[in-house]
Parts: structure tokens; sequence; C-alpha cells
């Protein structure tokens, strides 16, 4: 027997549904019903979790070939959590458009630099947009930080694309602003992103 029908078996001997299970273990429906339909494996510490809520060994419920796949899945899992726990930094870092001169003020027929939180020489509105993004950025970095679980699958499967728009269109605003100083800086954590994204699962 493989390890899908092995966890489908013990489920239903639980009288649990999917959702029952997911709760149990802290992941999502969407990944047990991927574990259940044979489209892939739990990671290591799903397994041993696994393994301790139906009081069985992690060896009956895994042969020595899905054990080896499911390491693999362990560390693309491992690289996907770094990737998001760098992301969230990130998106958080753009809370230092706050406190560092990014922005150029004229006043004077003179070119000042200052942050977004010292900015008066630009239109009320134009400021507020700018701190709108800056938070949204944040926001998304927050997100990033929230356990899978607690978001819809949709949502969670889609965190690191979300954050790579976003920034994008940050970066954007600053450009068109013009506020070259502030675009670069965003820019370069754009590209990190997407070298990120790029060398990650």
């Amino acid at each position: 027997m493989e390890f899908h029908e092995k966890l489908q078996q013990l489920r239903k001997q639980r009288g649990l549904t999917q959702e029952d299970l997911a709760a149990q273990l802290y992941v999502s429906r969407t990944a047990v019903s991927k574990w259940e339909s044979g489209r892939g494996y739990p990671n290591i510490d799903s397994l041993k979790a696994i393994a301790a809520f139906y009081r069985v060994t992690v060896d009956e419920l895994l042969s020595g070939e899905e054990l080896l796949i499911a390491a693999e899945e362990t560390q693309k899992q491992q690289l996907a959590n770094l990737r998001t726990r760098i992301f969230a930094a990130l998106d958080i870092s753009t809370l230092l458009l706050f406190f560092l001169p990014f922005f150029a003020q004229t006043s004077d027929s003179s070119v000042q630099c200052v942050s977004l939180g010292g900015l008066t020489g630009v239109q009320p509105y134009i400021k507020t947009v700018y701190c709108a993004a800056v938070i949204l950025s944040v926001l998304v970095g927050i997100l990033m930080l929230l356990p899978e679980h607690l978001l819809p699958s949709s949502l969670a499967h889609h965190r690191p694309r979300i954050s790579l728009a976003i920034h994008a269109l940050c970066v954007l605003l600053f450009m068109v602003s013009p506020q070259p100083y502030a675009a670069v800086f965003l820019f370069t954590v754009l590209a990190i992103k997407a070298f990120l994204m790029i060398k990650t699962p």
C-alpha cells in the first residue's frame, strides 16, 4: 500500500475529514488533499507529526523510496520558507523610506534630500500616495510572515508573486513621480526578490 492510501485509511479509521486532519497538523486542507491524492509528500516535520498523531512510525508510513522523495520535499519547503522570510524582511524594510533621506525636495532654488516623514515640498495627496505605497508593502511583508495554514490556499501559494507585483508598482510610482533615489532603493530590493524567485522553487 502506498503512502497516500495509508494516509487516507488512517484518517478514515479515525472518522476525520481532511479539514480535521489539517487542523491537527497545522497545515492547509489543500496540503492534506495533495498528499492523499498522491500528488505530493509531506515534509519531514509533517511526517513526524502524522506519525505521532496516528501513533505509528515513519517507516510504517513510507517506503525507502518514498522517504527519499519526502526528504526532497522537505528541502524544497525549507528553501521556499527561507525565501518567504527574506521577502517579508525586504517588504518590511521599505519602512526605511520614512526615515532615510531618499526623497528630493526643492526649497529656495536648492534641492534637499529628506525622508518620507520629512517630505513637505509636494502636494499632500502625493505624499499620501507615497505613504500608502510604503504601508501596503509593509502589510504584504507581514502577510508573508503569517503561517500558511491561516491563509486561503490560493493566497498562501501566491504570496511571493503578490509581493513582487506590489513592489514593482512601488518602483513605477517613484520613477514616474519622479523620486529617483527612492526608486533605486526599491528597484534594488525588487531585483533581489526576482533573483530569489529564479533560484528557489
